[in-house]
């Protein structure tokens, strides 16, 4: 795999008169690199998500050891792993929307995990998912990887249509994972 320079990724912010094939950033908006004063924030959106779908529990991301410390974890491998941080400066605050992450996935031969896309709620269903799946999916394919892989529970239906959307297909599950209770295993070719 390639090195990636994830120092001089540059932040991605929005760009009103810019054309896209995509979704644009709302102006406020900015998505970069995680930083260690964004995992406490992070820790609690995704528990906080978890739980309003019954997923706190064992078997999920809910007790991942490494959750209150996502920064530390991604910049261990930064050449195999990056998480991206949605931020938001609007309304003149400042705060951590959620995130997504990639990290290698031995399971398959070139492929990585999409991990940890989570948004807060104010914030699901307004195109910022597909904003930072694209993201990391782009970071992915700087790093040298060819395939994305993602485990999901069959319980959250939108997240699952959203992925086939994004041309993910479903799969078998290639190997054991410690999110145990994830059910719903997804491929895509980079």
């Amino acid at each position: 795999m390639s090195k990636h320079g994830s120092d001089s990724s540059p932040v991605i912010e929005s760009a009103p008169d810019a054309p896209s094939a995509g979704p644009v950033l709302p102006a406020g908006l900015a998505v970069r690199k995680i930083e260690p004063a964004d995992d406490a924030a992070l820790a609690q959106i995704v528990r906080a998500c978890l739980t309003a779908h019954g997923l706190d529990i064992p078997g999920t991301a809910y007790f991942d050891p490494e959750l209150d410390h996502l920064s530390a974890f991604y910049a261990e491998k930064p050449a195999e792993r990056t998480y991206l941080v949605l931020h938001d400066d609007r309304d003149g605050g400042s705060r951590v929307a959620g995130g997504a992450g990639i990290a290698e996935f031995p399971g398959i031969d070139s492929c990585c995990e999409l991990q940890k896309l989570y948004l807060i709620e104010g914030m699901q269903g307004s195109g910022l998912g597909r904003i930072l799946i694209e993201e990391v999916e782009a970071r992915a394919r700087e790093m040298g990887y060819h395939r994305i892989y993602l485990e999901t529970h069959h319980s959250l239906k939108r997240a699952c249509g959203f992925y086939a959307h994004l041309g993910y297909r479903r799969v078998e599950q290639p190997v054991p994972t410690a999110h145990t209770t994830m059910d719903r295993f997804f491929l895509k070719e980079l």
